[in-house]
């Protein structure tokens, strides 16, 4: 954009003051204009005649006019902006119609295609016709030459300018005080109009009609206008400063005659009202029955609230201290429900099976009974989402006729959070358990902490160390939150922890629970919570009237095993609710009903179906086992798959493994090594092969011993050639020498094998014990087979040993 051709005027910056904007008289002269002048738009500003004023023009259309003004004959003509365009171009209709014609007398070049000029006014024009707009505007002007006239009147509307002006400029903060000076030097009437209008605190519209004003009287009325109105603007926040100032001084005055009554009033003995307010708190306090140390702590923090200025930053803080002290439950109860049968009908009304909890529940009932000072367990349960852990809270404290309170510690990672802020932090507040203890109302309720096993830690603490305190029996009985200061008995919270895996949860915080575990339900127990509970819950959340709809077991097992795959009822819930939907629009379309829902309107209602039993059945698959994992989401089905490829004695693991399952997989490599002559597998197969384990889902992480006995079947399977027994699932961890270990989580696993259609189920011998937890209706769909040793696993796994398996090839080394 820039032209060497084009000359620097004034390279160096100059600033112009106040008494420069003005053009000298020695340089007035009857200036020759042409006829067609280039225009350049001033945005939220007029220019006036005899004004210089200087600013920055941006653009490459306005800097181009600009140089090539200057080249020419540095005319241009000034108008200002009416309103901006943000959304197209420039028009005619956006700019004024009556402007300035301007002399750049200074420029200096900016970075980024910008210049900053110098304009001095010359005289008003008139665009009579736009010649062109491109590459910028030019217009054909008519110049207006004001008439300089002395009469009385112009004489006298010239002194009242100046008076006026004078009285602005004493309380305009916008104006120096050599504004007035200048404007005195000023004998032109019209100029004088002009360099007024152009300081004063006015918008565009105000002094383009100045400017647009040919009549000499009728300008100078105008400016008299707004410099009137401008005079009273100041005048009124003048007085409201005044006010203000006035106001302050007041409630200053009345502070201190406040302070010298009060001293008076202390003379006298008499009581006030805040002493009468102070009188009313000290007796709630005593009705709190609180402990003699609390006591104590609270009428100091009471006297030094008596003694402090409401004034004072320090009082909202010691009064809202005290609220807190008031409002929270010291010594109110709610009576138990000590009534075994109740509780035991109301838990069977709510859940479905969930025997074992039910039944530690009736047994803590049954011991306050007898002892009435017991102290609240500390009960965690354990179970993959959607079993029902935090709704059993609930039926809990209904059972006990007790309230309820739940937090949720999901992702908790300051200290703070569970014991407080100390009072000196602004806006401090007390920790989550005093919290839930005010919102309950009473020190005995069913406190529910969700979510425990996914506390984090950081800079700002450990949550879950503070929960140590909270969680002990033998120390919650004086647990001191950090705002409060003060012990809170706890002893009388029947606290409920829940949790979907308990490896994540300190060893410290674990020794002072009761763990409970609740696994994932059967497909008989879905079927009997989706038409005791979730059946009749969605159709009232979904309008749907009582006895419209019905769903055979058929269909609800349909939804069981077609469209979920989960060990809880949460997935089984959405689409009962999705069903109630469908058969809503249907009664708001007008039909009548009722509606069975069979399992061809099934399909129309959910689509196709999600899941099928059979892609956990495979056939022919080389390489390829069928392995059961325990996760937080319950029990899972998943595959492990090798291969054996020509290389140099690599091991390859993918899949997201954890470092333990990495383990696991080379105690297999290494323990069929050592007995692959015994295998008739050749001994120097890990020399001219590389091993490829994977665990499909790799974006899923895995991690765990028990899956050593699925890689080793996975890898004997590859290296064999030989597909393992089709509906198998195996797991179990394997040592060096061959042993086949037990592993937990046996009937998690286990109903996982149930709800993907496995047949057969290969467990460690040890973990034949923990088939007693499983029900009897998954029993009697499953075979068991329990191994100690590697040997007898792939036997299993391959329906005969590997020694046939070798001669079935026709090669004794067992690879073709």
């Amino acid at each position: 954009m820039w032209s060497e051709e084009w000359p620097a005027l004034f390279e160096e910056e100059k600033p112009v003051g106040l008494l420069e904007r003005m053009l000298p008289s020695s340089e007035k002269r009857d200036w020759e204009f042409p006829e067609e002048i280039p225009v350049l738009p001033l945005e939220d500003n007029v220019l006036f005649p005899e004004i210089a004023f200087p600013w920055v023009v941006q653009g490459e259309t306005w800097v181009r006019l600009v140089h090539e003004a200057v080249l020419k004959d540095k005319i241009v003509g000034v108008v200002a902006l009416r309103e901006k365009p943000e959304d197209r171009p420039l028009e005619p209709q956006d700019l004024y119609e009556v402007g300035v014609v301007g002399r750049i007398s200074r420029m200096l070049r900016l970075p980024e295609e910008a210049v900053q000029i110098l304009v001095f006014g010359l005289a008003t024009f008139v665009v009579k016709e736009w010649v062109r707009w491109e590459p910028y505007p030019v217009a054909r002007i008519e110049v207006i030459r004001t008439e300089e006239i002395r009469t009385d009147e112009v004489e006298a509307l010239k002194r009242n300018i100046l008076s006026l002006f004078q009285k602005v400029v004493e309380l305009a903060p916008y104006l120096p005080k050599e504004a007035f000076v200048a404007a005195m030097n000023i004998k032109e009437p019209a100029r004088l109009a002009h360099f007024v209008a152009f300081n004063l605190n006015l918008d565009v519209a105000g002094k383009q009609d100045v400017l647009a004003s040919f009549d000499l009287v009728e300008k100078l009325k105008k400016v008299t206008y707004y410099l009137t109105r401008e005079l009273e603007i100041l005048q009124i926040g003048s007085k409201i400063q005044a006010q203000i100032q006035k106001e302050m001084a007041k409630t200053q005055r009345e502070y201190f005659l406040r302070e010298q009554l009060k001293a008076i009033q202390r003379e006298l003995g008499e009581l006030d009202e805040r002493g009468s307010e102070i009188t009313r708190l000290r007796e709630k306090i005593k009705a709190l029955g609180l402990a003699p140390e609390v006591e104590e702590e609270v009428e100091k923090e009471l006297d030094r609230l008596s003694h402090i200025p409401t004034t004072s930053p320090e009082y909202p803080v010691i009064r809202n201290y005290i609220d807190w002290i008031l409002e929270l439950p010291w010594s109110r109860s709610t009576e138990d429900t000590l009534d075994v049968e109740l509780a035991r009908k109301i838990l069977d009304e709510d859940h479905h099976d969930l025997e074992k909890v039910k039944e530690r529940i009736l047994e803590y009932l049954a011991v306050c009974q007898l002892k009435k000072d017991l102290k609240g367990p500390i009960l965690c349960f354990v179970g993959p989402p959607g079993v029902g852990k935090t709704s059993l809270g609930k039926s809990i404290a209904r059972s006990l006729g007790r309230k309820f309170v739940r937090i949720s510690l999901g992702g908790v990672r300051d200290e703070a959070e569970i014991r407080g802020h100390r009072r000196t932090y602004v806006g401090a507040m007390p920790g989550r358990i005093i919290q839930g203890l005010r919102r309950a109302g009473t020190n005995n309720p069913v406190f529910m902490l969700d979510e425990i096993d996914k506390i984090g830690a950081d800079f700002r603490g450990d949550p879950a160390a503070a929960l140590l305190e909270v969680l002990d029996p033998e120390q919650n009985e004086a647990f001191v939150d950090h705002y409060l200061g003060v012990p809170f008995n706890l002893s009388r919270v029947l606290f409920i922890a829940t949790a979907n895996v308990v490896d994540t949860i300190p060893p410290a915080l674990l020794d002072r629970m009761e763990l409970i575990f609740l696994s994932g339900y059967t497909d008989q127990d879905k079927l009997v919570i989706a038409r005791r509970y979730l059946i009749p819950k969605q159709c009232r959340e979904n309008g749907v009237p009582e006895g419209l709809l019905h769903v055979p077991d058929e269909t609800i097992l349909t939804i069981v095993r077609e469209y979920t795959r989960e060990a809880g009822v949460r997935q089984l819930e959405r689409n009962i609710a999705s069903v109630c939907r469908k058969v809503a629009k249907r009664i708001a379309s007008g039909e009548q009903g009722p509606f069975v829902v069979d399992i061809p309107l099934l399909r129309e209602f959910l689509g196709p179906r999600r899941y099928s039993r059979d892609m956990f059945s495979p056939q022919g698959r080389i390489g390829v086992a069928v392995g059961l994992a325990w996760t937080e989401v319950g029990g899972e089905v998943l595959f492990v798959e090798t291969v054996a490829l020509p290389g140099k004695g690599n091991l390859i693991l993918t899949g997201n493994m954890g470092k333990i399952m990495q383990e696991s997989a080379r105690i297999v490599l290494s323990c069929i090594r050592e007995r692959s002559k015994e295998w008739h597998i050749p001994e120097d197969f890990y020399e001219k092969k590389d091993i490829h384990i994977h665990v499909p889902a790799g974006a899923i992480p895995k991690d765990g011993p028990s899956a050593g006995i699925t890689m080793a079947v996975s890898l004997v399977s590859a290296l064999t050639k030989t597909p393992p027994c089709q509906g198998l699932a195996m797991t179990g961890e394997v040592t060096l020498t061959g042993r086949i270990l037990p592993v937990g989580g046996i009937k998690e696993k286990v109903l996982a094998a149930y709800r993907a259609g496995i047949g057969t189920v290969i467990l460690p011998k040890e973990n034949e014990k923990d088939l007693e937890e499983v029900p009897e209706e998954v029993k009697r769909e499953l075979r068991f087979h329990f191994v100690e040793t590697l040997d007898d696993a792939l036997a299993l796994a391959f329906g005969r040993s590997l020694e046939e398996i070798s001669l079935e090839r026709g090669n004794t080394n067992g690879l073709g």
